[in-house]
């Protein structure tokens, strides 16, 4: 990245000072809504004429992600382009960085979407990693050692929110979810038994100034998140220390500008390893837009412009549910937004889709509160009225 700090309200060739994004889902719109609010205008790429940040931005250029006319209006309207989810070909990226400042950069992303060169990246950064196995050949697969099964049989590519991963218990199983998987290079991890699983998310700016969330426990349900808990305690001091180092680590290492959450799994033994890394804002750290004095969106708009970083506040314990598709079919349609804004420190973010699918991820809800406690009970009061499982 070059050149000082776009500063919002100015004018940048000729027009004013506009952030891009490549993408247009729901980590997009939150995205436009920061920017927005900070007085930048916003363009948004993504095919979708429905898409969520499309629909809110000032500039929507509905074309796939490697059209070149489309990448070249996305840099004719942008003084800086981000991306809102790792898969974006990251080609499209390198495209865009040679004429445009361009966070996070492909080299980032494209460590990111591949499992095997992330899983390199955490060992090289000196974070622990689950053992595991990269299958690309039929003799690779014969190899793999019987220490590794029972395992998770995962895609190296193109796999979020549990898919492309296949749960094997024996050498057959392993042979057949290949198969399944149509042969793609895969890794394969070993099961570990988990006792908590948590996330964190730093920004780290072009001139190596980084700051850092709190960490973040996380429950997931088939793949998906479902409940991230935030507050003092959530997790062993130490192995928060731990988390937010790795995750820096990690971020130093890729000489990383923008945002980056890295997963990680706490087994029963006490000790911690990566699971995963996510080049964007993340759906564990959208408790921020109303527990933080500044959200994970902030500082993505403050990492893309250049601004400082200052390290954020958690003003407040937090629990965020994930409002999925399946809540809008338990209650036949729309849920009853009316009494679940009647209790206490609820916040309420639906993303603009259109179409409520199971599994698909339609908003979330935040509730902050004075006392953890205060919280939990607000938290499992709006969970039974939406049908929620408890937690």
């Amino acid at each position: 990245m070059t050149g000082g700090p776009i500063l919002p309200g100015t004018l940048v060739n000729g027009q004013p000072a506009t952030l891009g994004v490549m993408g247009g889902g729901q980590l997009g719109r939150m995205f436009v809504h920061a920017a927005q609010r900070m007085g930048y205008f916003t363009a948004v790429l993504d095919p979708d004429p429905s898409s969520p940040a499309g629909l809110v931005s000032h500039h929507h250029i509905q074309t796939a992600y490697l059209d070149e006319q489309g990448l070249a209006q996305l840099m004719q309207r942008s003084a800086a382009i981000t991306t809102e989810f790792e898969n974006v070909p990251a080609t499209a990226l390198l495209t865009l960085g040679a004429h445009r400042r361009v966070a996070p950069a492909a080299q980032a992303v494209a460590i990111a979407q591949d499992r095997a060169q992330e899983k390199a990246h955490f060992t090289r950064c000196g974070v622990p990693v689950a053992p595991h196995a990269v299958i690309e050949t039929a003799q690779q697969l014969a190899a793999v050692p019987e220490a590794l099964l029972p395992g998770i049989l995962k895609t190296a590519r193109l796999g979020y929110d549990g898919k492309g991963q296949i749960r094997v218990k024996t050498r057959a199983e392993l042979v057949a979810a290949w198969d399944e998987l149509q042969r793609v290079p895969c890794v394969l991890e070993q099961m570990l038994p988990l006792a908590a699983e948590c996330s964190v998310i730093v920004a780290r700016g072009a001139d190596g100034q980084m700051v850092n969330f709190p960490v973040q426990r996380n429950l997931h349900r088939a793949g998906i998140l479902a409940v991230t808990e935030v507050y003092a305690g959530n997790i062993a001091p130490a192995l928060a220390t731990q988390a937010i180092e790795a995750t820096k680590s990690v971020a130093a290492g890729l000489n990383y500008v923008g945002v980056l959450c890295v997963e990680f799994f706490v087994l029963q033994d006490g000790s911690m390893v990566v699971n995963e890394m996510a080049p964007r804002p993340h759906n564990s750290g959208h408790y921020s837009l109303d527990a933080c004095d500044h959200s994970q969106f902030d500082l993505q708009v403050h990492t893309l412009a250049g601004l400082p970083l200052v390290q954020p506040r958690l003003h407040s314990p937090s629990i965020m549910l994930n409002l999925l598709g399946d809540v809008w079919a338990a209650h036949g349609g729309t849920p009853p937004w009316d009494r679940v804004l009647a209790l206490p420190g609820t916040h309420l973010h639906l993303y603009g889709k259109l179409d409520a699918k199971p599994g698909r991820k339609m908003g979330h809800l935040n509730i902050t509160g004075a006392t953890v406690d205060e919280v939990r009970s607000t938290a499992l009061a709006a969970a039974k009225i939406l049908g929620i499982e408890p937690f």
